[in-house]
């Protein structure tokens, strides 16, 4: 047998074994424990939903007051980032936390709708999934900032990400819930589960970077944001109010995982980009009811009963993607002309009596 041949096999032949703790006979084998939290970290991962949980439930574990969740894709890569005020992770342990069984919950963990959290495993199971996984910013007491990319292509995710969730009140008085379950939905559904514990933000990364200005604004008068030493010292969730120049904010929303152009942060200083509002409040106004203060009361049915005979306008996911779709082909050719961002995503809802497009508009970077 040819030399090289034999390196080849031998060496396939070793990593086998490294992956094997025990040979048990008849083809049965015991895996090392780092070999199996790989494949368990593999399986407990299936979506990029998925990763959006875990992110959400990480930052509310940390105590997280307000979350702020930015998404966007081009092409075949979707990010994400994901900032809190919460407790902050030391610099020291910035790549460790994406180890296996690494957690700051030595005595406690959570159960919850989607399952056990404090095990260790779902930053682990997060970086073995996706394309890369960093904390981009953060210290103790100082909040956090996470990115997260993914290859939809290797990890899926639902095709229509653009149609927001529909609650309503069940017979039983149980909250039911109808849609995709995108990004929307399943961030809906945490906000709304976590809503005493924490107000979640939802939006592209230049509307959540507006929102993280104006909560640094919130936060700082006039006078401690201009003369701030060192905004590295600033909690994460006010950093960007420390900016003195579009530059400045292009180069500090970068540390937080937040991608945009100078042109963008010029204008979101400006006040010309509407911050991302609390996920709850945008499906109030989905629902076309306002909330008041205090706590968020559960959603209630909007739509009246149907009369006997009337019809009302029903599409198949599958063809309300495919509308989506073709209205996002045709604004490509009015983003061009009249230099826009041309990837954005079309909102449609179909309502009693009409359909209504949301199409986002932003200034190309």
């Amino acid at each position: 047998m040819d030399g090289s041949m034999e390196a080849f096999l031998e060496a396939t032949n070793a990593q086998s074994r490294l992956r094997v703790e025990a040979d048990l006979g008849d083809g049965f084998v015991r895996l090392r424990s780092d070999e199996a939290q790989r494949r368990q970290a593999i399986h407990d991962i299936r979506s990029t939903e998925d990763i959006v949980i875990e992110l959400l439930r990480n930052s509310r574990d940390a105590h997280a007051r307000n979350i702020y969740l930015a998404t966007g894709r081009e092409g075949d890569t979707r990010t994400l980032a994901v900032v809190d005020d919460g407790d902050g992770i030391p610099e020291s342990m910035h790549a460790r936390v994406f180890e296996p069984r690494v957690t700051s919950k030595l005595d406690t963990m959570s159960l919850d709708k989607w399952g056990v959290h404090g095990r260790g495993m779902a930053l682990y199971s997060i970086e073995v999934n996706a394309e890369s996984a960093q904390v981009v910013s953060s210290r103790p007491g100082g909040g956090c900032a996470l990115a997260v990319s993914t290859d939809v292509k290797k990890l899926g995710e639902k095709r229509d990400q653009s149609s927001f969730p529909v609650f309503q009140l069940g017979e039983a008085g149980a909250v039911v819930v109808r849609g995709p379950k995108n990004i929307l939905r399943v961030t809906c559904e945490f906000a709304l589960d976590a809503r005493k514990q924490a107000t979640v933000y939802l939006g592209s990364a230049t509307e959540v970077a507006a929102a993280l200005y104006a909560c640094g604004k919130r936060s700082l008068t006039a006078a401690q944001a201009a003369f701030v030493a060192d905004p590295f010292a600033l909690p994460c969730t006010e950093r960007l109010a420390a900016a003195a120049d579009p530059a400045m904010f292009r180069a500090l929303a970068s540390t937080l995982g937040l991608a945009l152009s100078e042109r963008s942060a010029r204008r979101i200083m400006d006040g010309a980009i509407a911050p991302a509002a609390p996920v709850l409040e945008q499906l109030a106004c989905a629902l076309g009811e306002s909330q008041g203060e205090g706590d968020v009361e559960e959603p209630k049915p909007v739509a009246k009963p149907r009369r006997k005979g009337e019809r009302v306008l029903a599409l198949a996911p599958d063809d309300l993607a495919a509308f989506a779709g073709r209205v996002q082909e045709a604004f490509r050719d009015i983003a061009r002309d009249y230099y826009l961002e041309a990837d954005v995503t079309p909102v449609v809802r179909i309502e009693k009596d009409a359909v209504r497009i949301t199409i986002p508009v932003e200034k190309q970077r």
